[in-house]
């Protein structure tokens, strides 16, 4: 996300950008500090870049076949002694795994004994302000590096997309960042109903927790029902058509998708006309909603 700001600040400048993404520009100004002054940086990270690049260079020597314990072994065999939680948890978060016998699956787990807030919306998905109802999903992609995924949530009344993220890792911290974005983006509204489906990742305490702290109710649809998130996955469908298949290209990795979201997102709350609302903007329908409160304020 650093590079991504980096790739783009002449252009739109820093706070800008930050706005859409889900950094704080304070994050992006320190982690360059550290970039220019890498002695400035805690023992473990400066470690942990050294046996990134060593379980990188064993991992691709592989041919990216290597799974944690080979690849530790192999760094232990040339007398480069990390422990294995550390090779596990680096190669998780840099998207490294290794060949898997059998046929692999993509899903979004759940879990019918975990406990699950009751279905509010009951698909009637209709709102008559913004900030009554969102729902939330994500989809994957397949790239060069693997499999990347995009998180989306919506706000009912306008269609707007109002918080989203990108990443190669199906977990919580991907969801969460979404939904961190939407409540700050939308001025931490409160009653909001935030509807999804039974991912485990919309199911975690972390998650959960959050949207209790902010004023966000949580709404659940059934079990592998996706017509009781019907909403988010016309979304998700027109993503998947208007960036991932219409620009019919070879994405590398989860930046490459990530700067092509960032341009749609903005193009679909601003620009893009929907039918449901008239053949206006999200953004458009949003501003008239506002305009016709201040005109009946007037009026009284």
């Amino acid at each position: 996300m650093v590079d991504f700001i980096d790739d783009h600040k002449p252009q739109y400048g820093v706070e800008p950008i930050c706005r859409v993404l889900p950094i704080a520009p304070s994050t992006y100004y320190r982690a360059k500090e550290l970039e220019e002054n890498p002695e400035k940086r805690s023992q473990r990270s400066q470690h942990d870049d050294f046996y990134l690049n060593e379980i990188k260079r064993i991992w691709k020597d592989s041919k990216c076949r290597y799974g944690t314990r080979k690849v530790w072994k192999q760094l232990k065999a040339e007398g480069i002694h990390p422990a294995r939680c550390t090779v596990e948890r680096l190669m998780r978060q840099h998207g490294m795994q290794g060949v898997w016998r059998g046929k692999g699956k993509i899903t979004t787990k759940s879990r019918d004994d975990q406990k699950r807030a009751d279905d509010l919306v009951n698909r009637n998905f209709n709102a008559y302000r913004p900030n009554q109802l969102w729902v939330a999903d994500f989809t994957y992609i397949k790239t060069l590096s693997g499999w990347v995924y995009t998180a989306f949530i919506i706000d009912v009344f306008a269609r707007a997309i109002v918080g989203w993220k990108v990443s190669d890792r199906m977990n919580t911290d991907m969801v969460m960042a979404a939904l961190n974005q939407a409540i700050a983006d939308r001025n931490h509204p409160k009653d909001v109903i935030h509807h999804s489906d039974r991912g485990v990742q919309y199911l975690s305490i972390r998650y959960t927790d959050k949207m209790a702290d902010s004023g966000v109710i949580a709404s659940v649809g059934t079990t592998g029902d996706s017509y009781d998130n019907a909403l988010a996955e016309t979304v998700n469908g027109l993503y998947k058509t208007e960036v991932i298949e219409y620009l019919k290209q070879q994405w590398r990795d989860a930046y490459d998708v990530e700067l092509a979201a960032l341009e749609w997102v903005d193009w679909f709350n601003k620009t893009r006309i929907h039918s449901t609302i008239g053949y206006v903007s999200p953004f458009e329908f949003e501003r008239r909603y506002y305009d016709s409160l201040n005109e009946s304020d007037k009026a009284a």
